[in-house]
């Protein structure tokens, strides 16, 4: 099974408008975003073989990938619904 990035323009094409919105107006977003954006890097690399680290670390990048995530996606869905009101 091939590796794949997980950048959020693929994960949410439906969303790129809003993302690109989101990172040039506002820090805190532009923040996590440029953090998962990283991380992301990191985990793919890692997994890739082009850095060696434990099974744990991987696990816990993993981890905190997910949560950055989770938060960038409620950002994005509460700007999306605030638009659409």
């Amino acid at each position: 099974m091939p590796l794949e990035k997980h950048d959020l323009a693929h994960d949410l094409p439906e969303s790129k408008e809003t993302i690109h919105t989101l990172k040039t107006s506002d820090q805190h977003f532009a923040k996590l975003f440029e953090t998962y954006h990283d991380l992301d890097h990191e985990v793919y690399r890692i997994e890739q073989g082009v850095e060696t680290t434990s099974d744990e670390y991987l696990e816990e990048q993993k981890k905190k990938r997910l949560s950055l995530k989770d938060q960038l996606y409620a950002m994005i869905r509460d700007y999306e619904a605030s638009m659409a009101s």
